[in-house]
């Protein structure tokens, strides 16, 4: 386990509020050199706080992601972490402009995407990828028929369901990328902005007094994280696995290594469409 993560370079989307903010503060004590995402104003001023490198990127555009990806390979060579940590929960069916379901676009094929595109960085530098998963995942279904959900869409169905892909994707990554290692983890039920345009019961909830009683802070969502990237895989945690509470943690039935081969086939077709 190591002491500090001084000068190394991690990337967290997401970043500008909630479980990815919490970790940046935390990170940034530690010396860490920190490369944060988001889509609003509190970006920038997060950055400043932890002294981090903002970028404004809206993961329901798979063309700012690109861009996104172009800057990072330009200026950081190694990447030392990369935590697809961006994501959010929508109450109705809607379509991105590059023609995919935004739950599975912003939760899965946007992190999906700028992982495959910042693979030489991650490489050069025997990275690692951590997604942000939850324990939702044992109530998604992964159905290779109708990965938009065209048919019969659930927003809390959707979201559960790219979750569990996030297990899958850090699984494949281990297979796929030379000397990088992935795992994902659940950071509790933390009290984010993550389903503010869920709708009904679930928005109340996260954004309700009854919610802050209930739910965990952002600061401990984020241990687990900040635990993983303090980790050395191998030694401290199993590449592939899932972990909550820094252990290994229960998944969906659906969790196999043929799943998440196939997940990531469908996925490169889907990016390759919109392209």
């Amino acid at each position: 386990m190591r002491d500090d993560l001084q000068d190394r370079t991690i990337i967290i989307t997401g970043g500008s509020s909630g479980v990815g903010a919490a970790a940046a503060r935390i990170l940034a004590r530690e010396g860490a050199r920190l490369v944060i995402t988001g889509r609003s104003d509190a970006t920038d001023q997060v950055a400043e706080e932890v002294g981090a490198d903002p970028y404004r990127v809206d993961f329901s555009s798979l063309s700012e992601v690109d861009a996104f990806a172009d800057a990072v390979l330009d200026r950081y060579p190694r990447v030392h972490a990369l935590v697809n940590n961006a994501g959010a929960i929508f109450g109705e069916r809607k379509v991105t402009p590059d023609g995919h379901e935004l739950t599975l676009q912003v939760n899965h094929l946007a992190g999906f995407h700028l992982t495959n595109r910042l693979r030489p960085s991650l490489e050069a530098a025997g990275g690692v990828v951590i997604n942000t998963s939850s324990a939702t995942n044992k109530r998604g279904q992964l159905d290779f028929q109708d990965l938009q959900m065209a048919e019969d869409f659930n927003g809390f169905r959707a979201y559960a369901t790219a979750k569990l892909m996030n297990i899958l994707h850090a699984m494949e990554v281990n297979r796929r990328f030379d000397g990088v290692h992935a795992v994902s983890f659940h950071p509790g039920a933390v009290f984010t902005g993550v389903a503010r345009d869920a709708g009904g019961v679930i928005a109340w909830l996260y954004e309700s007094f009854l919610g802050r009683l209930l739910m965990l802070s952002p600061e401990k969502g984020a241990d687990t994280l900040v635990w993983l990237l303090r980790g050395t895989p191998g030694q401290d945690w199993t590449p592939g696995e899932y972990y909550a509470k820094r252990k290994p943690a229960e998944t969906s039935a659906q969790v196999s290594a043929e799943a998440a081969r196939r997940l990531w086939e469908e996925s490169e077709a889907l990016i390759a469409q919109a392209h």
